[in-house]
């Protein structure tokens, strides 16, 4: 029995959207692959990514005019049924959210005082102890905040290994470790020292800097960097 050419499934491997995704990334792909691989299948007659050049033909290759139709509108396609046209319509909502989103600056931690500012209101009050750490790219503006560990009235054990990795991860240049006190001391405790000494040179040998390491409070806050520790 012949092969149905149509069918993605049958074309050359390097051919195919998804594997063509994963071998040379996204910008080896055409839009309608890209939307193919949303998609995710056509019908019997043509494939996911014919049925996309039809979406882009109807819109004059315009994203920005694809991105007006209306549900109705995408199900007068053949092939393209509610699922497929929710799809379609969810990922322009995301494209445009994400546009909004980058378009604001990252905030810039320039002090101690900063970084407790933007951290405090999720730390200062909590009855047990968590650990967060901040990511800043080269300009000290903030990439990623996260939090490590929770848990536990007295001390939180640093996974050196993970924050390093999560680091590299996000091409960040620096970090600002955080954690917090329940019991309303600002003094750092013995293991606080040796873990952040840990840290600190650990870190010298991914050519990432620890910028400051702060320990909240109900009623404020300890800087390692201020008191002269890192």
């Amino acid at each position: 029995m012949k092969k149905n050419l149509t069918t993605i499934k049958n074309w050359d491997e390097s051919q195919r959207p998804r594997e063509k995704f994963l071998a040379k990334g996204a910008g080896a792909l055409g839009t309608e692959e890209l939307i193919a691989i949303i998609l995710g299948s056509g019908t019997t007659r043509k494939n996911a990514v014919e049925l996309s050049r039809e979406l882009l033909d109807a819109a004059d290759n315009d994203l920005h005019k694809l991105s007006k139709f209306s549900l109705e509108e995408y199900k007068e396609f053949e092939g393209m049924g509610e699922a497929k046209a929710v799809s379609i319509m969810a990922l322009f909502e995301f494209s445009k959210r994400y546009q909004t989103e980058s378009a604001q600056p990252l905030p810039r931690i320039y002090s101690s005082l900063a970084a407790a500012d933007n951290i405090s209101p999720l730390l200062k009050d909590l009855p047990y102890e968590e650990c967060w750490v901040m990511y800043l790219n080269r300009n000290n503006r903030l990439i990623a905040k996260e939090r490590l560990s929770s848990g536990g009235t007295h001390s939180t054990v640093l996974d050196v290994k993970m924050i390093l990795k999560r680091a590299m991860a996000k091409l960040a240049t620096s970090i600002i470790l955080i954690h917090n006190h329940p019991s309303g001391s600002k003094k750092p405790g013995k293991d606080d020292i040796i873990q952040t000494r840990r840290l600190v040179e650990a870190a010298k040998l991914c050519d990432i800097s620890i910028l400051d390491h702060l320990i909240i409070t109900p009623n404020g806050y300890f800087s390692f960097s201020d008191d002269g520790a890192i």
